[in-house]
């Protein structure tokens, strides 16, 4: 069995917000696999924050900008080790060049990116190698995404830790609000999918089989078990998929429902969340 060590534990604190005692129980019960530790933490009826593809940096930056024209946005992370080289002004300098760049040239990946030139003749690729020999940390462009749609609009929240980027299918004044509305929800409410549809199947299914096994340690009838788990699976799908959760400007509607109210036809494409918290 792998050692267990402070740090690990640690770890999943930080990713659970569960306590020292149960992440070090469930590490050591996972044999040190952490995605197993989170379900095991779970499935003991504990409340934890869902492991996400945007914890995978530890510091740096995170950058989402649209293009002239408000049809094309970028969102980019550029991390490092220490939050004293993320603060440096030279770092942010950086990471918004690269956006720019990744705008400009209509980069579509992290690899495209990097291979586009700099001035000085060298490529982004080589600028991040330059960086590090400089630094003396590790710096990747770690995640990136471009977003299309009629109107597309980036939110990066206060110091550059999270950032949002929306696209929907209308345009106009009033489309370009509520896409803000929708960016700053998707900043705070971390929605894991677009809609119940858009949940991949073996999320639907890790989440049927904790709903038995909660239901299982309540005592309830083996029976009753499926009707109670599809009851929480609907729980589920209204507080973590984007248009089905509650509009945080107004719990009394979910986002749907307001953006139906400016145009009937309105709803969301497509939206990328990166975070470094």
């Amino acid at each position: 069995m792998s050692k267990i060590t402070a740090a690990d534990v640690n770890k999943l604190r930080q990713m659970t917000g569960s306590g020292m005692m149960d992440c070090k129980k469930a590490l050591v019960e996972a044999e040190g696999d952490f995605d197993k530790a989170i379900e095991i933490l779970r499935k003991k009826g504990q409340k934890v924050a869902a492991k996400r593809g945007d914890r995978d940096a530890t510091e740096g930056l995170v950058v989402a900008k649209t293009a002239d024209g408000g049809n094309k946005g970028v969102i980019a992370v550029l991390s490092c080790e220490t939050d004293f080289v993320a603060k440096n002004a030279e770092f942010n300098d950086t990471i918004n060049n690269f956006v720019d760049i990744a705008l400009k040239t209509g980069a579509s990946s992290a690899e495209e990116l990097k291979n586009q030139q700099l001035e000085g003749g060298i490529t982004i690729g080589e600028k991040i190698t330059e960086m590090i020999g400089k630094i003396g940390e590790k710096i990747d462009l770690s995640q990136f995404a471009v977003v299309e749609g009629d109107t597309v609009v980036a939110y990066n929240h206060p110091g550059n830790q999270v950032a949002s980027i929306v696209s929907l299918n209308k345009a106009g004044d009033k489309v370009s609000e509520a896409g803000r509305d929708v960016a700053m929800q998707i900043a705070a409410m971390n929605p894991v999918a677009l809609d119940q549809d858009s949940v991949p199947q073996d999320v639907i299914d890790k989440e049927i089989e904790i709903g038995k096994d909660l239901a299982r340690q309540e005592g309830k009838p083996e029976e009753m078990l499926e009707k109670i788990a599809m009851g929480k699976l609907n729980k589920f799908f209204k507080e973590n998929t984007l248009l089905n959760q509650a509009y945080i400007k107004d719990n009394k509607k979910s986002i749907q429902q307001m953006l139906k109210e400016i145009d009937g036809e309105l709803t969301v494409k497509d939206f990328k969340r990166f975070s470094l918290s």
